[in-house]
């Protein structure tokens, strides 16, 4: 009786592992597909000229590895509104009343076309892709291994 259970048990885990394989790589293809989507997609958006505001460095300590992580809060004058420029990597190219060039798109203003590109929906569904294909490869890998010390047991 108890080695049917047992039996039962572990072909119970097999279908799942087995699911949970199919889920990766399906989402695996969506992910490399996506990909190329994404790439291919020309975002709409337009060069403007804005006057920067205020540039501020913002540093975030983690407390556990004492590690660094920076911050880049540019802000902008465009259309007589103050406005963030999103996608800055730093604050030494945006000096106080400098005109620089910047780029709208859906009424956001972005320091550089990848900015602009990564925040279209395809790349948004290809970031979620992303993030579930690696997530499925460590929880089936997770339930492998736990069917291979089953099965040495």
């Amino acid at each position: 009786m108890e080695n049917e259970e047992k039996l039962k048990e572990k072909d119970s885990l097999k279908r799942r592992i087995i699911i949970l394989w199919i889920v990766f790589a399906v989402c695996l293809v969506a992910t490399v597909i996506l990909w190329f989507v994404s790439n291919n997609t020309e975002a709409e958006y337009e060069e403007v000229n804005v006057t920067v505001v205020s540039a501020e460095t913002k540093q975030v300590v983690n407390r556990k590895t004492g590690s660094r992580t920076n911050f880049y809060e540019v802000k902008v004058r465009f259309d007589g509104e103050t406005k963030n420029l999103e996608n800055a990597h730093n604050t030494y190219m945006y000096p106080e009343g400098k005109t620089v060039k910047a780029y709208l798109s859906n009424g956001r203003l972005f320091a550089n076309v990848e900015g602009v590109n990564s925040s279209t929906p395809i790349a948004t569904v290809y970031f979620v892709f992303l993030f579930a294909t690696m997530i499925m490869l460590f929880v089936a890998a997770t339930y492998s291994g736990k069917l291979a010390q089953r099965k040495n047991a």
